[in-house]
């Protein structure tokens, strides 16, 4: 037995409601966006742009605690850098010479252990005898490629978000002989 759709006793108010009009899109597309902003942001150099007029002014510092440059970034890094941009953007806003300068740890623990895991663990070797310092040099290589590998790919991550920083010159704790 068929039945007719029943007529619907609800109003249609759409024609009542008074709604901005806008030119911009209903969807943001930022999958399309994104590298169309951060491409116009290079074309323009943005971020010469603002150390020019900055010059001379104060200065604001940001001393901002390094990542290990061991893995993609994650929601606290996220948070992390995106306040810390509010603040050095904020800053510039208000007259200082606020210079972001991004860096990396790139020692430590968390990258041996990358490594170790990586490497050796997975593959059942076992780990080298850094008594041995060709063993020791050895190693050492390969944290400094895993950071350097890691380093690369959380730059352009953090420049995914927006972040405005001298990406072309951050400092590594790596760059620096101990």
């Amino acid at each position: 037995m068929s039945e007719k759709p029943q007529k619907s006793d609800a109003k249609d108010y759409s024609k009542t409601l008074f709604l901005p009009e806008t030119g911009f899109p209903m969807r943001a597309g930022l999958p399309q966006r994104e590298p169309e902003i951060l491409r116009s942001w290079d074309e323009i150099g943005l971020y010469q742009k603002l150390r020019k007029q900055s010059a001379g002014r104060a200065k604001f510092v940001l001393h901002d605690g390094p990542p290990y440059a061991n893995v993609n970034i994650h929601i606290g890094h996220a948070l992390n850098k995106i306040l810390k941009d509010v603040v050095t953007k904020s800053q510039q806003m208000l007259g200082f010479d606020s210079n972001y300068v991004p860096g990396w740890d790139c020692h430590g623990l968390p990258i041996e252990w990358k490594i170790e895991e990586e490497n050796y663990r997975s593959k059942g070797k076992a780990k080298p005898d850094f008594r041995d310092s060709a063993a020791m040099v050895a190693f050492r290589r390969e944290c400094r490629s895993y950071a350097t590998h890691w380093l690369n790919v959380q730059r352009e991550e953090f420049k995914r978000l927006g972040i405005i920083g001298d990406w072309d010159h951050p400092y590594a704790t790596m760059d620096y002989f101990a």
